[in-house]
C-alpha cells in the first residue's frame, strides 16, 4: 500500500525486481542479436538496425503475453504473486521496449522520404480491402498508442482520481492492445518471413493467454456460491468449509459480490471489491488480523471494513450469524466503514 502520491515509491525488492527486469531485457537482446548474426545463411546479411527491430519485436510480444499470463497465473499458484504486485513495472517495460521498436521501424523503413515518418508509416500501404495486404504497421501503432495509455495511467493518482471502476475498465484495453499486436505480427512479419520459430513463439502465447484466461476464469467461478433473491439471510455453508484465515465468497442475484473470512475462531463478511483496483479480496486472506488483497497488498480489518491508519480506504461490511456449524452472511450492505463484531464459531450471533 502507499500513503499519498510519490514520484518514486520503490520497496527494495521493487528495485531488485527492477533491476533483474532491466538485466532479463539486456540478455534477451544481447542473445538474439548474437544468435541472428551467427545463424544467417551465408550470403544473407542483416544491418543492426534491423536485427534490433526484431528483437525489441519479439520481446515486445512475448512481455505482454507474459504480462497477461500473471493474473491467472497468481490465483493458480502463489509462486506468481510477486510478478502480480509489480504488474506495473513490467507493463511500462513493455510499453517502453515497444516504443524503441517502433521508432526503430519508422526510422528505418519510412525516414529517408520526402513525407512525414508518422504520414508516411500511414499512407504508404492503404490497401485495407484484402487481409494479408492490410496495412499491418497501423496495427501495431494502434497497440503502442493504448500501450502508452496505460503506461501513462498505471500511477495511483490515476486510479485515485478516475475511480476504480473507470480505471479498470481503461486497463482492460490491454486485450485489445494483444489482439491488435497479434494480428500485426501474424500479417506482417509472417507474412514476409514465416519461420517455424517466429510462428511456434506466436501460437505458443495466443495458446497460454487464452488457455489460462479461459481456466482461472473457471478457477475462480468455482469459488463462488451464487445465491438466489429471498430470504434476507444468504447460506454460505458450513463453517469448516470456510478454509482457515481465508474466504468463500457468495454472489447474491443483482449485488455485489461478499467475501466471508473464517479467521481466529470468528467470521466475518465484507465487500468482496478492494478500494485500490477492484482486486478480488476473497481470493486474499487474513494477515496480521488484516483481509489483504492479492493483488497489491491493500488492507482492511475484517470488523470494520476500514484499512489500519494512515491509510483511509474503506469497503462496505454485513452482518454474519453462525447456526448449527452453518454460516449465514445479510445480503444487505451496511456504509463502507461500519463496525460489526465478527460471529464466533460456536454460534453466538454477531
Amino acid at each position: 500500500m502507499s500513503h499519498g502520491y510519490r514520484v518514486v515509491n520503490w520497496t527494495p525488492f521493487k528495485r531488485r525486481f527492477d533491476l533483474w527486469l532491466l538485466a532479463g531485457i539486456g540478455v534477451y537482446v544481447v542473445a538474439f542479436v548474437s544468435g541472428t548474426l551467427l545463424a544467417l545463411p551465408a550470403g544473407e546479411s542483416f544491418t543492426p538496425v534491423q536485427v534490433l527491430i526484431r528483437a525489441t519485436g519479439t520481446l515486445a510480444l512475448l512481455q505482454l503475453s507474459f504480462l497477461l499470463c500473471i493474473g491467472p497465473l497468481a490465483r493458480l499458484t502463489p509462486r506468481f504473486k510477486p510478478f502480480l504486485y509489480n504488474r506495473r513495472h513490467l507493463g511500462v517495460a513493455t510499453f517502453v521496449v515497444a516504443l524503441v521498436h517502433g521508432v526503430l521501424v519508422t526510422l528505418w523503413y519510412h525516414g529517408f522520404g520526402d513525407l512525414n515518418p508518422l504520414v508516411s508509416l500511414l499512407v504508404s500501404n492503404p490497401r485495407y480491402d484484402t487481409l494479408t495486404g492490410i496495412n499491418f504497421e497501423s496495427l501495431g501503432l494502434a497497440a503502442l498508442m493504448i500501450l502508452f495509455v496505460l503506461a501513462a495511467t498505471s500511477h495511483d493518482f490515476w486510479n485515485a482520481n478516475l475511480g476504480p471502476g473507470l480505471w479498470k475498465s481503461i486497463h482492460l484495453l490491454v486485450v485489445v492492445a494483444y489482439a491488435l499486436l497479434v494480428a500485426h505480427v501474424a500479417l506482417g512479419a509472417l507474412q514476409s518471413e514465416p519461420h517455424p520459430l517466429y510462428v511456434l513463439v506466436l501460437a505458443t502465447g495466443v495458446a497460454a493467454v487464452s488457455g489460462l484466461q479461459v481456466y482461472a476464469g473457471f478457477f475462480a467461478s468455482g469459488s463462488v456460491e451464487p445465491v438466489r433473491a429471498g430470504d434476507d439471510w444468504l447460506r454460505v455453508g458450513p463453517v469448516h468449509d470456510i478454509p482457515d484465515h481465508r474466504a468463500r465468497v457468495v454472489e447474491p442475484e443483482g449485488a455485489e459480490r461478499i467475501a466471508v473470512f473464517r479467521y481466529d475462531g470468528m467470521v466475518a463478511a465484507v465487500s468482496d471489491v478492494c478500494r485500490h483496483q477492484g482486486g478480488p479480496l476473497g481470493e486474499g486472506r487474513v494477515i496480521d488480523g488484516c483481509i489483504t488483497c492479492p493483488w497489491h497488498g491493500y488492507q482492511y480489518r475484517p470488523e470494520d471494513g476500514c484499512s489500519p491508519a494512515p491509510f483511509t480506504e474503506r469497503i462496505a461490511t454485513y452482518r454474519t450469524r453462525v447456526e448449527q456449524g452453518v454460516v449465514f452472511v445479510h445480503r444487505q450492505p451496511l456504509p463502507a466503514g461500519t463496525r460489526v463484531e465478527p460471529t464466533r464459531i460456536e454460534g453466538r450471533p454477531s
